[in-house]
């Protein structure tokens, strides 16, 4: 989110010069609730982490796509997918 340094002037800017949350978000360009957040709490730093890492686009594919890659491997270079007629293959399955 934001670093040390912003939560620092967004504090410095509010309590020490007195400046109003509007003129903060203006100067500063960060949202009303940002400013909000930084000075109700007393954290110095804010971090988010996901708690589920979302599957891939590909994920429904994952299993057909490993083994075409498999048996692209075990072929000699000129039976390879490497052309374009390769994506109208994965397509037909």
């Amino acid at each position: 989110m934001k670093g040390v340094e912003t939560i620092a002037r967004i504090r410095r800017e509010f309590f020490v010069r007195g400046k109003m949350i509007k003129e903060i978000v203006r100067e500063l360009h960060v949202s009303r609730n940002t400013v909000r957040k930084v000075l109700r709490s007393g954290a110095t730093e804010f971090t988010y982490e996901r708690e589920v890492q979302p599957l891939p686009k590909l994920g429904c594919w994952k299993a057909d796509l490993d083994r075409l890659l498999a048996a692209n491997e075990a072929k000699p270079a000129v039976q390879s997918r490497c052309s374009p007629d390769s994506g109208r293959s994965l397509r037909s399955g």
